[in-house]
C-alpha cells in the first residue's frame, strides 16, 4: 500500500498522540491536511544547513516567493513542496527520537511512497576528498550489518540494509554532476566521535597510531568508505518502517 508503518499497538490506545520534539500532535493539528502529500523527506545534522537546502529547493522546484518563506515548525524543520527537510542532531540518541516522531507524523498524516534520504558530512576512508558516498549498508563498530537496540534490559539486533534500488538510481544521477566523485560503499556507524573513531586528540586515548592505522586498514577491507554516528539506527527504523532510505554523505577530508 505504500503506507508508512508504525509497530507500535500502544499507540491506537492512546487518545491523542503528541510529537513531543516536533511541537505536532494529533489533536492540536491536521496531520494529513498539513503533510499528507509529502513524498521526500531529507534529514541531516545541522540546523542551518537544512534551512539553506529547504530554501534551495524552493528554488529548484519554482515554488511562488523568493525561498525566504519555507515554514519554520520546530526541531529545524522545513518544507518545500513534497519535500520536508529536518535536522536530526548528532549521534544515534539524537537522530532516533526525531526518526520514531517523523516515522509517526508521517504515518498519522497517511503518507504514501515516502523516499527518506540523509544527508551531510562524514570521514572518508581510502577515498578522494570531496567524494561523496551512497551506503549500501549501514555497519557498526566490528563492521557487522546490525544495530543494537538496548529495550528494558535485552538488546534487540534489527537489521541495517538500505534500498540498493535507490541507491544504483542515486549513483546514476550522480553522473550528472562530475564535479564531485560518486561511489557506494558501506558506512561504519560509531558511537562516539573520538575514541570510537579512533581519533587520537580525545580527552582520552589508549591506543596507539599504529593500532588505529591496522583498524582503519581492516574497515577498509570490509568495504567501509566513510565513518559517522548515526547509520545503523536510521537504516533499522526506516527498514522496520517500511520507508525507503538512503545515506548520502559528502567526504570531507
Amino acid at each position: 500500500s505504500g503506507l508508512v508503518l508504525v509497530k507500535n499497538p500502544h499507540l491506537d490506545l492512546m487518545e491523542e498522540d503528541v510529537l513531543y520534539h516536533l511541537d505536532l500532535g494529533t489533536k492540536t493539528h491536521n496531520l494529513p491536511a498539513m503533510f499528507g502529500d509529502i513524498k521526500f523527506v531529507c534529514v541531516g545534522g545541522s540546523p542551518n544547513r537544512m534551512k539553506a537546502f529547504a530554501q534551495f529547493l524552493h528554488q529548484e522546484l519554482g515554488l511562488a516567493g523568493d525561498g525566504e518563506d519555507v515554514a519554520d515548525i520546530c526541531y529545524a524543520m522545513y518544507r518545500a513542496g513534497p519535500v520536508l527537510s529536518i535536522s536530526h542532531g548528532m549521534g544515534i540518541p539524537s537522530i532516533s527520537i526525531m526518526l520514531h516522531e517523523l516515522i509517526k507524523l508521517l504515518h498519522h498524516a497517511k503518507c504514501r511512497d515516502v523516499t527518506i534520504i540523509r544527508i551531510g558530512t562524514s570521514g572518508g576512508l581510502g577515498i578522494e576528498a570531496g567524494s561523496v558516498v551512497i551506503t549500501d549498508t549501514a555497519v557498526d563498530s566490528s563492521f557487522q550489518p546490525r544495530f543494537e537496540q538496548v529495550v528494558l534490559d535485552d538488546v534487540v539486533v534489527r537489521s541495517t540494509e538500505l534500498d540498493k534500488d535507490l541507491a544504483e538510481e542515486l549513483l546514476a544521477c550522480s553522473r550528472e554532476i562530475p564535479d564531485f566523485p560518486t561511489l557506494i560503499g558501506h558506512t561504519m556507524c560509531t558511537y562516539d566521535f573520538y575514541e570510537g573513531q579512533g581519533r587520537l586528540d580525545g580527552a582520552l586515548c589508549s591506543f596507539s597510531s599504529e593500532k588505529k592505522l591496522e583498524y582503519l586498514r581492516r574497515a577498509y577491507d570490509a568495504g567501509v568508505r566513510n565513518i559517522e554516528m548515526e547509520s545503523t539506527a536510521f537504516a533499522a527504523l526506516c527498514g522496520l518502517c517500511g520507508l525507503k532510505g538512503e545515506s548520502c554523505r559528502f567526504h570531507l577530508l
